[in-house]
């Protein structure tokens, strides 16, 4: 199954590495200094104008971990992804 994150963006279930929090998950320093790193490299998507509510890591293709800034809630993500887990 797929999880749609925003705009016309889906992932696979099984490649996805986490669903977090955007306002709780920037407090750390070692989480800023990983979504920067993303930046950098050219690994963050961004789904959205506005200011992103969550970000959604993911395995990628060829292991390469992608970081998508996506406009709904984590816990919209979450419901979604729990709803639709029927492989």
């Amino acid at each position: 199954m797929y999880l749609h994150l925003g705009q016309s963006a889906v992932v696979p279930h099984r490649e996805i590495l986490g669903i977090f929090d955007l306002d709780n998950a920037s407090w750390a320093y070692k989480t800023r200094e990983f979504l920067e790193r993303a930046e950098r490299e050219g690994r963050a998507v961004w789904l959205t104008d506005d200011l992103p509510r969550s970000v959604v890591v993911t395995a990628g293709r060829a292991g390469k971990t992608l970081v998508y800034f996506s406009p709904f809630s984590s816990a919209t993500l979450r419901g979604r992804a729990e709803r639709d887990s029927i492989e």
